[in-house]
């Protein structure tokens, strides 16, 4: 997926080499020699847009003090640990739920995906249907499939200006509520456009899950593995892929089965709800409300100690929770200081940041030109019309191709960061020119064969 291929991006941000003005009150101590940030630091991001380097992921090295220093001098970002051979101490056990539990966001995301593609065969079938509206035309079954990506859009939009206000954690709880809400609405839809509203609700939740979910991801996880982490969501989404084929095999022969296939989200969704709803906010956010007078400060304070010792699996109140807060909380109050903190959006068109963004842009892009998502969601009515005349035979290869898509974003996970960044996205070149060929030539096949 291009998601995880634009999140390994190096930021271009050449302001980190500029020197700043220790923070009032920071104690001396002796400075590393290191520079540049961890590969694996990534850093989260709030929905201003900050001149400064982006501010920082609770990940706090051995020498937090130290590395705070380090960081008024402009020596690193904020968000990355100088001392990447320093591991944060944490509890696996309580690291996974944190992670999975927002990632479910993304599974619900790819499930959509795979779901279509069985449902749009299902909702158009005069004997599977099970409705008396199933002559649908192509602009209305366009709507159908699309209605989930209009309503991405829109939630998108949403969070834009409420992310900050509502937090991570209550933003992925909207996000599972609207889940629930659309996969209901849509399995139970009494005609057409009960189904494209409930479509519009889930897309929704995509959207406002989407954006959600990394940036509680990154802030929660230790530094050491939040990259994984974040990749490891990516692969969520295609799983979530595989399993809307799979269900959409298994239910594809039965009257209605659409209604199963869009409504099967609802349980996973529900889970979502249940596990956003036990987990801490994130701690960086509760500062972020502190450091910007959002409410009382020492409120937020505790709240945020409490949080990262719940997420990290430490006793209630331990000192390096509190000693960690301490830092960050010196670390944002010194961005939020500088005088040139503030920019602006055209700054992403300046610079070196342009190149980012023409790069990222333009993976993104392109992914979404090729006419690949649509690929995704039409996977069992294309295997259909290329000679699987069986509806079930499609959606059984449908999962050949979720189960290979699976495997290769597996890959992808584990070894983007074990290659340079450009001998990886160059690789992808030789794949296009290679699927170009191959479709070229079954293309004069087929037309031979007709003739």
């Amino acid at each position: 997926m291009a998601y995880a291929l634009t999140a390994a991006l190096p930021p271009a941000l050449p302001h980190y080499n500029k020197a700043r003005p220790s923070p009032p009150g920071l104690r001396s101590q002796a400075h590393s020699n290191r520079r540049f940030p961890s590969p694996v630091d990534i850093n989260s991001h709030s929905s201003h847009f900050i001149k400064m380097p982006l501010l920082p992921v609770l990940a706090i090295s051995s020498s937090p003090r130290r590395r705070l220093h380090a960081q008024s001098r402009g020596d690193y970002p904020p968000s990355s640990s100088p001392d990447t051979g320093a591991s944060e101490a944490f509890s696996w056990p309580a690291v996974v739920l944190p992670f999975l539990f927002p990632a479910l966001g993304g599974l619900l995301f790819g499930y959509d995906i795979g779901a279509t593609s069985g449902a749009a065969i299902s909702l158009q079938s005069a004997e599977l249907s099970g409705t008396d509206w199933f002559n649908l035309s192509a602009v209305q079954l366009g709507l159908v499939v699309s209605g989930s990506l209009y309503g991405a859009l829109a939630g998108s939009l949403i969070a834009f200006p409420t992310a900050d206000f509502l937090g991570r954690r209550r933003e992925l709880i909207v996000a599972a509520v609207l889940y629930i809400i659309g996969g209901l609405t849509t399995g139970f839809a009494s005609n057409l456009s009960i189904l494209i509203l409930g479509r519009l609700l889930y897309g929704i939740g995509i959207g406002m899950a989407m954006h959600g979910a990394p940036l509680y991801i990154a802030e929660t996880s230790p530094s050491q593995i939040r990259g994984t982490l974040i990749s490891l969501k990516e692969l969520f989404i295609v799983l979530g892929i595989l399993l809307g084929y799979l269900v959409g095999s298994f239910e594809i022969n039965s009257v209605g089965g659409w209604r199963f296939m869009y409504g099967f989200s609802a349980p996973i969704a529900l889970l979502m709800v249940i596990g956003m709803w036990s987990l801490p906010p994130s701690p960086r956010w509760l500062l972020l409300r502190a450091v910007q007078g959002k409410g009382s400060f020492n409120e937020y304070k505790e709240k945020a100690a409490y949080a990262l010792g719940k997420l990290r699996g430490r006793t209630v109140g331990d000192k390096t929770s509190k000693e960690q807060i301490e830092d960050a909380i010196i670390s944002l109050k010194a961005t939020f200081n500088e005088k040139e903190s503030e920019g602006n959006f055209l700054e992403v068109f300046e610079g070196a940041s342009l190149k980012a963004f023409l790069i990222g842009g333009g993976l993104v892009f392109f992914q979404q030109i090729t006419g690949q998502p649509s690929v995704l969601y039409y996977a069992a009515p294309i295997l259909q019309s290329a000679g699987f005349s069986a509806a079930a035979d499609a959606t059984r290869v449908s999962v050949v191709i979720g189960i290979f898509k699976l495997l290769m974003t597996g890959i992808a996970v584990l070894k983007v960061d074990d290659l340079a960044y450009y001998k990886f996205l160059g690789g992808l070149s030789f794949v296009a020119v290679g699927a170009l060929l191959l479709y070229v030539g079954s293309y004069q096949v087929t037309s031979s064969l007709t003739m």
